[in-house]
């Protein structure tokens, strides 16, 4: 069983639905939820459901960014992580971090990849004037939002949509699709040597 840390920053609504499927037969195991900030709604919930949580709060850090990622690498490892998923964790990682997992780090990102990445994407796929919005799970590489895409789901754009509208339609999709995306790359990953 592959051992799974969830990264998240918020509320952790994705979170708690990879929790729910990884509380049924599943080729993962929830071993810890880490938030960058120690208010996240989402850490409670997690508790809730048995799941070890961690708070590795970015802000002492200042800029040193590869200080926090060298914290955060070693709680990574004193829980045996085997795979990253990213849950709304709503910091940037750097290249050297994000090389040290490569193909071990899962993104849910709301747009249908490649198109808009990084943030506003609801806003800007409504100012395009696209008839089609969504989601994408992407494994997480040093370039924004620029990994192998592992899986999309679509919602229609409808006339008069606000990007709240269309962002709450996403999400229920994003609730969806993460789980059963994780759940497939879990059953094909093969370890490092």
């Amino acid at each position: 069983m592959l051992n799974v840390a969830i990264l998240i920053s918020g509320g952790g609504s994705n979170m708690l639905r990879l929790l729910e499927d990884m509380a049924l037969p599943h080729p993962g195991h929830a071993r810890l939820v880490l938030s960058n900030r120690p208010e996240a709604g989402g850490l409670a919930r997690a508790q809730e459901m048995g799941v070890a949580t961690e708070v590795l709060d970015h802000r002492p850090f200042g800029k040193d960014r590869a200080s926090f990622e060298t914290e955060l690498y070693k709680i990574l490892m004193a829980y045996e992580i085997d795979v990253i998923c990213l849950a709304g964790f709503m910091r940037i990682l750097g290249a050297e971090f994000v090389s040290a997992w490569r193909g071990r780090m899962l993104n849910i990102h709301p747009s249908l990849l490649p198109k808009y990445q990084g943030l506003h994407t609801h806003q800007r796929a409504l100012a395009a004037g696209d008839a089609l919005a969504g989601c994408s799970v992407h494994e997480v590489v040093p370039q924004l939002d620029a990994g192998p895409v592992l899986g999309q789901s679509e919602v229609p754009i409808l006339p008069g949509d606000t990007a709240q509208d269309l962002a709450d339609r996403v999400l229920a999709q994003e609730h969806l699709l993460y789980p059963k995306v994780l759940r497939t790359f879990l059953t094909r990953f093969e370890p490092l040597s």
